[in-house]
């Protein structure tokens, strides 16, 4: 029976005592024999605790498992290798060869293990980014359609952009870096990134072969574009990170509860709320605020051309007046704010892609089209915030503008006292100037607050008579619900009445008489 540690430790003190094994056995209370054991192992500096290390018949071929498993680079498999050592007269069972090709490997890749060494960074040196898999929200056509996450982040900094996009073309691609650059206030010396035909078109020999458009991008902002090793995701870590981290809090799941996108616009707002979390906390590796590490960089980063690089966002356009511009003789709206301004549009499937330079952001992508025909104009009337129609199609309601003291007055109550006038003019109502300097003088009594609560509600339930107004009032101060002042236009319903049911289930007269 194997001895605990305590054990062991009293029988090599009475032996220290007593120097004899006999005499240290009757003190520890056990066999000679065991206390010799012990010593032996002590004094031949191994570890008394050890299990005993018996022979095995595995042990003569344990040669040949080794020469196996560095011949297949640890990738052979244990019960083809049983049969060859049973061919070769092992007479164990499969189990045991199992266990010895395990420590085999075990040993194989301590010796092969790859080697990693901290990548140590400098600020204003490097750029990564990557794409990810976006959430679904309705495309400009009202479908759901499937986006895409543009993530880069600065190595030094760990500041972080995502921008969302619809695809990763080469003109996409452009907009978003020149887009990053001009959010970072500055390019670095280096970008790397992924082996996408964006970047590289091929390997030759192993070597990557450039595209020549991220060519002519990088001299025009004055850096170099580097890609991973392919199929070696250890050498762009920091790039996916930042698309995982991105993804599990932008895209909905049961986990972080997010609800869906509506639309685009929404998404891009979540990755703004994401961009302004994630670099203005404290990074756990860096123990550094992202947003303060960024103005290090800058100082190191090179400043950026005043015009962005435009070779693949397309043909150059003039914003007309009408906030629309003509392509394959065929007017698109863009929104407001670049009448006058020059965009690029270009072609991207079945789809016209509109990309504005802005103020501050560099390229970007403000409209999406499906292509259309001459004479088949493709407006969206989101682009016309202002106009009569909403966007929805329906006509706007009219404003209230009050132009005399006395409608300043009546329209100052609030938002219900809009809402009737608004209400009372659609209905036709009579008299309503008289009513509102009514409601003025009640409001003057009661209170505003009452007054204009009850102005909607009567607006909502169409009540525009003389005494509407006053009998809300008191339904109100009285303490009964809203729901009970909707009164149906009995004039005009088509009901013809009850007076047909009121025999309804009683003998007639004839059934009466027989009876």
């Amino acid at each position: 029976m194997k001895k605990d540690d305590r054990e062991i430790m009293e029988i090599l003190e009475a032996f220290d005592v007593t120097g004899c094994a006999h005499s240290a056995a009757v003190l520890a209370r056990v066999d000679p024999k065991t206390v010799r054991h012990y010593v032996q192992l002590r004094e031949a500096g191994l570890p008394v605790g050890a299990p005993v290390q018996r022979p095995k018949l595995i042990d003569p071929f344990v040669p040949k498992v080794e020469e196996a498993v560095e011949l297949s680079e640890g990738k052979v498999r244990a019960d083809l290798l049983h049969e060859r050592l049973v061919a070769m007269g092992f007479t164990g069972d499969e189990r045991t060869t199992r266990r010895a090709v395990a420590v085999a490997k075990a040993a194989y890749d301590d010796g092969h293990r790859r080697g990693y060494r901290p990548w140590i960074t400098e600020p204003g040196l490097w750029l990564q980014f990557d794409w990810g898999a976006g959430p679904v929200v309705f495309g400009p056509d009202g479908r759901p359609r499937a986006t895409l996450l543009f993530c880069g982040w600065l190595a030094w900094s760990r500041f972080r952009v995502v921008i969302p996009t619809w695809d990763r073309k080469m003109g996409t691609l452009l907009c978003c870096l020149d887009a990053t650059m001009r959010r970072l206030g500055g390019a670095p010396a280096f970008v790397l990134t992924d082996n996408e035909k964006t970047v590289t078109v091929e390997h030759v020999a192993g070597v990557p072969v450039r595209n020549p458009l991220i060519v002519a991008a990088g001299r025009h902002y004055g850096l170099t574009v580097h890609t991973c090793v392919p199929f070696d995701p250890e050498s762009k870590g920091g790039a996916e990170a930042t698309v995982r981290i991105a993804k599990a809090d932008l895209v909905p799941t049961q986990v972080n509860l997010r609800s869906g996108y509506n639309n685009f616009a929404e998404l891009r707002e979540a990755c703004a709320a994401f961009e302004d979390k994630v670099n203005h906390r404290t990074h756990r590796e860096t123990h550094r605020v992202p947003a303060e590490g960024l103005l290090v960089e800058q100082a190191r980063m090179h400043p950026l051309p005043s015009e962005p690089f435009t070779a693949a966002a397309g043909e150059t356009r003039t914003v007309n007046s009408d906030q629309t511009i003509r392509f394959g003789s065929v007017r698109y709206s863009t929104p407001p704010g670049l009448i006058g301004r020059e965009v690029w549009v270009r072609v991207d499937g079945e789809e016209l892609v509109v990309t504005a330079n802005s103020t501050s952001g560099g390229l970007v992508e403000v409209a999406r089209h499906r292509l259309s025909t001459p004479g088949n104009p493709r407006i969206e009337l989101s682009h016309y915030p202002n106009h009569p129609q909403l966007p929805d199609g329906s006509p706007r309601p009219p404003r209230v503008k009050p132009r005399s003291a006395a409608e300043t007055v009546f329209v100052a109550l609030g938002p219900g006292a809009q809402s009737w006038l608004i209400e009372a003019a659609a209905a036709g109502a009579q008299r309503v100037r008289s009513k509102m300097a009514d409601a003025v003088e009640l409001a003057a009594l009661v209170g505003i607050e009452q007054v204009d609560a009850a102005l909607g509600v009567a607006a909502a339930a169409g009540r525009f008579l003389e005494a509407d107004l006053l009998a809300i009032v008191q339904h109100h101060a009285a303490g009964a619900s809203a729901a009970d002042l909707v009164i149906a236009d009995e004039q005009h319903s088509i009901q013809p009445g009850t007076s047909g049911w009121a025999g309804f289930g009683q003998p007639s007269s004839g059934e009466q008489a027989t009876s």
